[in-house]
């Protein structure tokens, strides 16, 4: 950011939104780091981005303005041509009868405004908006990736490039607008006469491209060669990794490529730290479900859990914990398959099947580096599972993941996996139970009305049975429920939905529940005292979102039936 970090220490400090203290340390900090102050705040989480940008524009006197919420059109951003923008972290966002309105991360930078009024050819408004948020929004200027794979073709056509040119540009297309396009996974997938590309954004796969077939094998050799796998092994199934640059940023790739009927099939999974930088408030964690987690892991000891299905969240979730543990006075050490994202001074361990480093191996070593807290990535096993509990007994505080489908039933499962009941309700503090539905893009929101009587709820995708005291609870006392969805827009590719947040369920292992696992309960009767101790279930959070505008209806019962 263009301002000094004393400059951002001095208003944020007038504004009150973050302790005297706090800031006087996380200053002294970025300065003794030589960090900028303001990415150390992001990367602690200590405010949002837009109420730090917000507090920053007020503090300047200037228009704040949150691009993630504006729709800006084509035409309006070619005003300003990309390398500038980028240079110099502006987005031309809108223009009416009065000028340009110009969204700078620096906006007294009068140079740069007299380019763009000089360009423009009339007034400009500066809004002050955030760098994140500039980076974010400067994806518009990219075409999407089928144009830029038919660019390449065009040039195979025109007989430009080798042989080997066109296929490596193509697999940087790839990686590169994978990751511009915020997807987790690239699907090349053969097919009797092309290959499909596809992205998977928010957790649904979308249809990007069309490659004729005769470059599959070539696609498929470069992938290899990249994640150094064997390039002559076309009958078995191959893990690899590999790693790019985007925009300044590093990007981890996990590969996996697997033989079908019409050729190999190759998924790649992008691994992003920035993917993984939230906040526990920013993952949908709200209220007392936030405070019953933030009261699990402020413990010195015992254990608390994330769970939930493949691909629901649980290590972000994890991730955001460590991130508020982390300092200097703590030894904090992790073992995961695979690490996803590096954390500056936590020592992080990856699984390695080759050389036995097993998780249960792992974490052994772990407990003789005198560890105030671990992460085990997930508790797969009888020996894992033991020697986790016995860590969280003995004095250590123990992050984990586990794959059970509610809060409720982790406590059996942990059973199952042949640990003594006084043992589990003796070390497990805290259960986060979690899935991701896709947020309303807040460019486009729009709200309706959907009838509902006797519990029952009709919309256009069907009709929903709820209990009359939840409707109540969420909504109040009404015959018609106030819900919202996005109409589709630039911003969001006309899909309505933009990111993606966390509907939770939290069991606080009270007194109460610690005598339900001694006695070998099943789970509905677990989740049952849970609710009754005040336990909001997965489907009661997802109504809250939906209340509030964050989400719709059917994203919750996708997540939920899940």
């Amino acid at each position: 950011m263009a301002m000094s970090n004393e400059k951002i220490r001095d208003i944020l400090r007038d504004s009150g939104l973050i302790g005297a203290e706090t800031l006087d340390a996380l200053f002294d900090e970025a300065q003794k780091k030589k960090k900028g102050l303001y990415e150390l705040i992001l990367s602690r989480d200590i405010l949002p981005d837009f109420y730090f940008g917000k507090a920053i524009a007020d503090g300047l006197g200037i228009s704040f303005v949150s691009l993630a919420r504006v729709p800006i059109s084509d035409e309006v951003l070619r005003i300003v041509p990309e390398p500038v923008a980028m240079a110099q972290q502006i987005i031309p966002f809108d223009r009416d009868k009065n000028g340009l309105k110009l969204a700078m991360a620096d906006p007294f930078n009068d140079e740069v405004v007299d380019f763009v009024e000089k360009k423009f050819s009339g007034p400009v408004t500066r809004y002050f908006a955030t760098e994140h948020d500039i980076t974010n929004a400067l994806s518009l200027y990219r075409k999407d990736v089928a144009q830029g794979l038919e660019d390449i073709l065009e040039d195979v056509r025109k007989g430009r490039g080798g042989t080997e040119g066109p296929i490596v540009k193509m697999i940087d297309e790839l990686l590169v607008s994978g990751s511009r396009n915020r997807a987790s996974d690239i699907h090349i997938e053969p097919y009797e006469k092309s290959t499909e590309i596809r992205f998977r954004i928010d957790g649904v796969l979308h249809e990007v491209a069309t490659l004729p077939k005769k470059f599959h094998e070539e696609i498929i050799s470069r992938i290899k060669i990249l994640a150094r796998l064997k390039t002559d092994e076309h009958l078995s199934a191959q893990d690899g990794r590999l790693s790019f640059s985007v925009e300044g940023e590093n990007i981890d790739v996990r590969v996996s490529i697997v033989p079908i009927t019409e050729g190999e099939k190759a998924v790649l999974r992008l691994l992003s730290a920035k993917s993984r930088q939230f906040g526990l408030d920013e993952l949908g964690l709200v209220g007392d479900d936030l405070e019953k987690v933030k009261r699990g892991f402020a413990k010195p000891w015992g254990m608390v859990l994330a769970t939930g299905p493949t691909g629901s969240g649980k290590t972000t979730t994890v991730y955001a914990i460590l991130k508020v543990l982390n300092n200097p006075e703590i030894n904090i050490a992790t073992i995961e398959d695979p690490v996803e994202y590096e954390i500056e001074g936590i020592n992080q361990i990856q699984v390695n099947a080759k050389t036995n480093l097993t998780f249960a191996k792992g974490l052994g070593s772990i407990l003789r580096q005198d560890p105030d807290i671990i992460f085990v990535g997930e508790i797969r096993d009888e020996e894992t599972a033991g020697i986790a509990i016995n860590a969280a007994l003995t004095g250590h505080l123990v992050l984990s993941t586990l794959h059970t489908n509610d809060a409720a039933t982790t406590l059996p499962r942990l059973s199952d996996m042949g640990i003594e009941p006084f043992l589990i309700s003796s070390s497990v503090n805290t259960v986060v139970a979690q899935r991701l539905v896709r947020k309303i893009c807040q460019a486009c929101i729009v709200s309706t009305e959907v009838a509902v009587q006797d519990g029952k709820v009709t919309t256009e995708h069907g009709v929903l049975s709820i209990a009359e005291k939840v409707i109540e609870k969420y909504f109040g006392k009404t015959k018609k429920l106030r819900v919202y969805e996005g109409k589709g827009c630039p911003v969001c590719k006309n899909t309505g939905y933009v990111g993606r947040t966390g509907i939770f369920e939290v069991l606080e292992v009270t007194p109460t529940i610690r005598e339900l696992i001694m006695k070998k309960v099943d789970s509905d009767i677990i989740e049952t005292k849970a609710v009754e101790e005040g336990m909001t279930t997965m489907f009661e959070d997802g109504l809250r979102k939906v209340a509030k505008g964050v989400t719709t209806l059917e994203e919750v019962m996708r997540a939920v039936k899940a």
